[in-house]
């Protein structure tokens, strides 16, 4: 059976970040995929660039629908 994980590489091996149930010393083949790893301030620019070019009022509209719950329960509930 396959399986997807994340592990950490560090001294020349693969940790796993949650533990398998494999046997011990079963053979296994690795595909890596790298995880992008962004730092705080450059999340915090492209954030920021949501709402670039938008006028106060605006990003105003568009945080207050945000904000407005009635859009995230099911209308038929109620």
């Amino acid at each position: 059976m396959d399986h997807t994980m994340e592990a950490i590489y560090e001294n020349g091996v693969f940790r796993p970040i949650k533990s398998l149930t494999l046997p011990e010393r079963q053979r296994v083949v690795l595909t890596i995929h790298p995880l992008a790893t962004e730092s705080p301030e450059s999340e915090l620019v492209a954030w920021q660039q949501v709402y670039s070019g938008l006028s106060d009022p605006d990003i105003s509209e568009i945080e207050s629908l945000a904000l407005d719950r009635r859009r995230f329960i099911d209308q038929k509930d109620s």
